[in-house]
């Protein structure tokens, strides 16, 4: 997956999963009762810092907090935008 984005700094830019369509029990989950993913693709990286280069790299799936990030659309798709200081960890 390419974008003509490219993060500066130690910023990444991340795909985030699809929300949950059903629960466990095969309940339907209506749009406005979805909970935002907390759960991401990286789809680019920024260059780091002098002194802190980047350790996540395109294509790794990582873990954020709810409310990380700033939510940007790019040529139709949603993607969110953070220092990778806001992931938690690569799963």
């Amino acid at each position: 997956m390419s974008v003509s984005v490219k993060p500066l700094a130690d910023r990444v830019l991340v795909e985030p999963a699809a929300a949950e369509e059903k629960t466990a029990g095969g309940i339907i989950i209506p749009d406005t009762a979805k909970e935002k993913p907390q759960k991401g693709i990286i789809v680019a990286v920024g260059n780091g810092k002098p002194d802190e280069p980047m350790t996540v790299k395109a294509g790794d799936t990582v873990l954020y907090g709810k409310f990380a990030g700033t939510e940007i659309n790019i040529e139709g798709k949603d993607y969110l935008i953070m220092r990778e200081s806001d992931l938690f960890a690569i799963v």
